[in-house]
């Protein structure tokens, strides 16, 4: 099974207003670990799209005009990644999205591939969140009194790590970052099944 490991940043929270600026993935075999391919860009903006822009988020991803000026354009980020997951097998049943947001990646990343075309393509329809992993393992530990209640420890990406003794994400939240932290969490939460198996037996 693979595992697409994508974080995106916006300039706002509101997917029917705001636009996608940067996306990243590492797409990974979840037996053990090893990164097959990733993905990085920043994409191009219309003025007027920007000037929509929520100030707030942009104090988080410290985007600039500069930088989204310069992007590359949507339909050939679309097409990168169109021919980044053929090439790597990324289907339904063979594969899923992990993020640690979900229902904001997945509509942003939809203003660049529609549903339609994914379906079309028989994209996974599965998109995986961290919290969920971490939620479940710590109600199963509390349960048998091995542990806190996940809402006693917090559920955020960084609260997850800080549990872990991780380290936070790296500022400011760009993509690569968020993908990065995304996988030394969901390492330390779920683990690679063939990964362990070869570390304990040398």
């Amino acid at each position: 099974m693979i595992g697409v490991f994508l974080d995106s940043e916006a300039n706002g929270l509101n997917s029917h207003i705001h636009r996608l600026l940067e996306i990243a993935f590492k797409i990974v075999d979840l037996s053990n670990g090893s990164v097959k391919e990733e993905y990085h860009a920043v994409i191009a903006q219309t003025i007027e799209a920007w000037e929509k822009s929520d100030r707030e988020s942009l104090k988080i991803n410290g985007f600039t005009w500069n930088e989204v000026e310069k992007g590359k354009s949507s339909r050939q980020v679309s097409q990168e990644i169109i021919d980044c997951f053929t090439r790597n097998g990324i289907r339904r049943k063979k594969a899923v999205f992990i993020c640690q947001n979900p229902s904001f990646d997945r509509a942003y990343f939809s203003q660049l591939i529609d549903p339609d075309t994914q379906e079309l393509l028989s994209w996974p329809y599965h998109w995986l969140d961290l919290a969920s992993m971490f939620w479940a393992l710590a109600m199963e530990k509390a349960k048998k009194g091995m542990g806190p209640l996940p809402w006693q420890t917090g559920f955020s990406k960084d609260l997850i790590a800080n549990f872990y003794k991780l380290p936070q994400e790296a500022k400011p939240h760009r993509a690569m970052n968020g993908v990065d932290h995304l996988l030394l969490c969901y390492e330390a939460v779920v683990g690679f099944p063939k990964k362990n198996k070869i570390n304990s037996e040398t």
